[in-house]
């Protein structure tokens, strides 16, 4: 039996014990009683000298006393019942305490059971892991021989031009940007791909063939378009693409640009949504540009990267050559770069490779 059911047991004595008790109390108080009533009637009849209240006071003496005899009787049959459940109450508890010792050991004996089982699992869990550790270790090792040392790259920059209609000199542009690098201190570590009278298949072809890190287009735009060139050797309109396309189309490689440079009009309203979504850094022109100050901050900028300057300071090294050249602060190229990166600290080009 569990030590619950004995202290249940237990509980149920222990009441049954109070109530013998206090009735076997209530029985000798009403013992009491009578024979105190009996004592005071036959005192009364020793007082008088009427026999016929004499013979009176004695009977009621006589009925108290039988009265005091049967409360008696009955309070010790009670105080008797309460002793019986005194003894079984003092076995119970030596009961219930060899239940909760029997308990309590099997309580601690699961418990080791358990603590030690825990104990073999985790030992296996540990050298399961080590072993998985060890065979992990020895595969990247063996990787490492045989892989080459990592080398340097070129800084890669896809230029696009477009004039459909030959009002531009990106020619001109191309050529200036190209002589300034020349000159630079790490002239060795940017490579360009050229693309003149660039359509958009040039766009695709060029993101995932030669995957740069910066596209550089120079043509016609505005807040919401860019102008690409048609396979055609005339004049003409030329092809309009829209802002949002120009952004996939650059989106859509393994391999995403750095830095989207626009060098054509009106394109700064366009770079926001660029560095939001697609490359960390891009440069668009706040307002209308003619061909001579586009080349010159082209050159310029370009000029600074090769140098091993960084994407701000370049920036602001090429802005610093248009106001030199007279051009008005309000009108000059805006830079814009995704929260996680810095302008500040970003170097394309250093004497190792980017």
């Amino acid at each position: 039996m569990s030590s619950s059911q004995y202290r249940g047991q237990l509980d149920r004595k222990r009441k049954l014990r109070i109530a013998a008790e206090t009735k076997a109390g209530d029985l000798r108080s009403k013992e009491s009683k009578h024979r105190a009533d009996a004592a005071s009637a036959r005192l009364a009849a020793e007082k008088t000298t009427n026999a016929t209240t004499r013979k009176s006071k004695l009977s009621k003496a006589e009925r108290e006393d039988k009265h005091a005899q049967a409360a008696g009787k009955d309070a010790s049959a009670a105080q008797s019942k309460a002793s019986g459940y005194l003894r079984e109450e003092s076995a119970l508890i030596i009961k219930v305490a060899r239940a909760e010792k029997t308990e309590s050991d099997a309580a601690e004996r699961k418990r080791k059971r358990e603590q030690q089982q825990a104990e073999r699992k985790a030992a296996s869990d540990r050298t399961a892991m080590e072993a998985r550790l060890s065979q992990t270790e020895s595969v990247v090792r063996s990787a490492l021989r045989d892989l080459p040392e990592p080398k340097p790259e070129k800084l890669r920059v896809l230029m696009l031009a477009a004039s459909s209609e030959g009002d531009l000199r990106v020619g001109r542009e191309q050529k200036r940007i190209r002589a300034a690098v020349e000159s630079a201190l790490h002239r060795d570590h940017i490579e360009f791909d050229v693309r003149p009278a660039a359509t958009g298949a040039d766009l695709l072809d060029g993101i995932t063939k030669f995957r740069p890190h910066v596209v550089h287009f120079s043509g016609h735009s505005d807040d919401q378009l860019i102008v690409f060139e048609d396979e055609q050797d005339e004049a003409h309109p030329g092809v309009v693409v829209s802002a949002r396309t120009f952004a996939k189309a650059i989106q859509a490689t393994d391999t995403p640009p750095l830095l989207v440079l626009l060098n054509s009009c009106n394109s700064a309203a366009q770079i926001d949504d660029l560095v939001a979504e697609v490359v960390p850094f891009a440069i668009g022109m706040a307002d209308s540009i003619d061909d001579v100050d586009a080349i010159n901050y082209a050159a310029q900028f370009y000029a600074a990267i090769t140098n091993g300057q960084s994407i701000d300071s370049s920036h602001l090294s090429a802005q610093v050559a248009l106001e030199l050249a007279g051009l008005d602060g309000a009108e000059l190229p805006t830079l814009a770069w995704a929260d996680d990166v810095d302008p500040t600290t970003t170097v394309l080009v250093t004497g190792t490779g980017i």
